[in-house]
């Protein structure tokens, strides 16, 4: 709630939290793992075509930081994607129209959930695929953007099955 609060503060105009962070809680949960999954980041993801600058980016990285300093956050304007994503990733793609059509374009179902906390303080969740996968425990590659190739790679790397035993990993 805190990290959800931070964000919340910064006011941009279509934002959450997602992918990983809400992934490991939700399965650390259904695990009942006492103490949490290492996070590498907490992605956090807005919408805003009016300025898709990484020094944007940069500078609310570090609003957040200096909010909660202990928060390993990444902040990306998802209207912003297609300028850099072929340098990192190989491949170019089409600009986003959404945050909603930016969180259906990562990497796995169970990950593409994103949570918002409203200035009323309901928490939304963005799930274009819906929960099942998540609380299914099911690793599935989203084709979208994903090639078999880097699904592949993913698996290996975040060690799904070893970390959190009851998850089934959809072959690539």
């Amino acid at each position: 709630m805190a990290t959800l609060s931070a964000v919340r503060e910064l006011s941009l105009p279509s934002w959450c939290i997602g992918a990983g962070v809400i992934r490991n809680l939700v399965w650390d949960g259904l695990h009942g793992v006492s103490k949490a999954s290492h996070l590498s980041d907490v992605d956090v993801v807005y919408f805003d075509p009016s300025d898709i600058s990484t020094e944007r980016d940069k500078k609310l990285q570090i609003l957040l930081s200096h909010q909660l300093p202990d928060v390993p956050w990444e902040v990306t304007n998802q209207a912003g994607v297609h300028v850099w994503f072929e340098s990192v990733f190989g491949h170019a793609v089409t600009p986003l129209s959404s945050l909603e059509e930016a969180i259906a374009t990562w990497p796995e179902y169970t990950t593409a959930v994103g949570v918002t906390l409203e200035a009323n303080d309901n928490i939304r969740i963005i799930a274009p695929f819906g929960l099942n996968d998540l609380f299914g425990m099911v690793v599935r590659r989203n084709p979208r953007r994903v090639s078999v190739e880097t699904c592949r790679k993913r698996i290996e790397q975040k060690q799904y099955v070893a970390r959190w035993p009851m998850v089934t990993v959809i072959s690539c």
